[in-house]
């Protein structure tokens, strides 16, 4: 397993023990307290727990061997979990939230022992806090410098991006809830915790629509990121083997990389002494990226109109 994979599995992991704490949390206090927004929260927990056990699932089986049916693997598999994920928090935890606040505004019911409503938000935040220090920390080692959101619409690790997003949306939500809770505590109006259950479930929503975005560009087939693909560029055109690069095309595949390279070569005193230049540079190029599991080569020449 790749050093990627393990940071995104260890921030998987962070994210199920913090999300599966909390939500048993949010459940107990919203049956003690009667509170809708602790309900819709503790949904989005749930459907935060599930979605966890879903990339876990997808990063088992994207590791599965080719065979004859999938000569390239199934590195992409990670994209239609990560899609799954999406989903799930768009309806399970987004839209029945909004559902949920829309009918208690029909017929508000008050609050009951607000202090275990503020106890368990704020044990919530703690361990949400943990959670997205560790996926931040992973996020840190690959970004190489560049800001979270250029990191997010680069990115090609699909399960990382989500628990990054599913943290963010979380601790956003709770600062909802906590608003939501302490405007019924004050006003001693019911209306705001179901304003509050609204406010949760659309915000999942849009979390939820900005993930699936960038998952169907993943789906769809994407290149490797820009920086990476200049970089392979210029270490083909530095062999002394190639004069010039005329086309090249990456697609990600999962964690792992497929190049095609079109190129003039440097002239060779044989088909055979052609042959082992290619090979020369394909092989640096996957010592250099050892992601690369795929490289296509093919010999050109320069087009007039070029």
């Amino acid at each position: 397993m790749s050093s990627n994979s393990h940071g995104s599995l260890r921030a998987i992991l962070y994210a199920l023990g913090a999300n599966g704490g909390i939500a048993v949390c949010k459940f107990a206090a919203s049956l003690y307290t009667g509170s809708n927004t602790l309900l819709a929260e503790a949904i989005h927990s749930l459907a935060d727990c599930v979605n966890q056990v879903f990339l876990l699932f997808g990063l088992r089986e994207s590791r599965k061997p080719p065979d004859r049916a999938h000569p390239m693997g199934y590195g992409r598999v990670v994209y239609f979990w990560a899609m799954m994920v999406a989903l799930l928090l768009f309806f399970m935890g987004g839209a029945f939230s909004v559902m949920e606040g829309i009918a208690h505004l029909s017929h508000p019911e008050p609050m009951a022992n607000t202090t275990v409503a503020m106890v368990v938000l704020g044990v919530a935040v703690v361990l949400e806090a943990v959670s997205l220090f560790g996926a931040m920390k992973e996020i840190r080692r690959i970004a190489k410098g560049k800001s979270f959101l250029r990191w997010f619409r680069e990115t090609r690790q699909s399960e990382l991006m989500v628990v990054a997003g599913e943290d963010i949306a979380a601790l956003l939500g709770l600062a909802i809830a906590f608003g939501a809770v302490t405007l019924t505590v004050v006003t001693g109006n019911p209306v705001w915790d179901a304003l509050g259950s609204i406010m949760v479930g659309l915000l999942l929503m849009v979390v939820a629509g900005f993930i699936t975005r960038e998952v169907k560009a993943m789906i769809t087939g994407e290149s490797a990121d820009p920086e990476l693909q200049a970089e392979i560029s210029a270490h083909i055109e530095s062999r002394p083997e190639v004069e010039r690069v005329l086309h090249l095309i990456t697609l990600q595949w999962g964690e792992q990389l497929m190049v095609a390279v079109q190129a003039k070569m440097a002239p060779q005193p044989s088909d055979r002494a052609l042959i082992d230049a290619i090979n020369c540079v394909e092989d640096s190029l996957q010592v250099r990226w050892p992601q690369i599991k795929w490289c296509f080569f093919e010999p050109d020449i320069v087009k007039e109109q070029e």
